[in-house]
């Protein structure tokens, strides 16, 4: 699901509460200007109180600040970033590292 919610969140298997953090995470990124108060009251019909908007905002905020940052100085993506994750082996006792 989350290699597919990559590519278009609109099109994968998402709860209403998940499809509306990804609305409000497009919103804040691309028309930071016009977020207001029914885009707050929204998320709360979901279920998140202050403090999880909050961290929604601050989350969504930073990402933002890190991938404008990376652009800026030219990093590139790392190629298996872009791969679909697989599951990893627990570690632990005997495990390679």
């Amino acid at each position: 699901m989350a290699a597919h919610a990559a590519h278009d969140y609109r099109k994968a298997d998402l709860s209403a509460r998940e499809r509306a953090l990804c609305d409000f995470a497009v919103k804040l990124t691309h028309l930071a200007a016009e977020v207001d108060q029914p885009d707050i009251d929204a998320l709360r019909a979901h279920g998140l109180d202050d403090a999880a908007v909050s961290d929604t905002i601050q989350v969504v905020g930073y990402f933002n600040y890190v991938t404008r940052v990376a652009d800026g100085v030219g990093i590139e993506s790392e190629p298996d970033w872009c791969e679909i994750p697989r599951a990893r082996p627990p570690r632990g006792r005997g495990a390679r590292e």
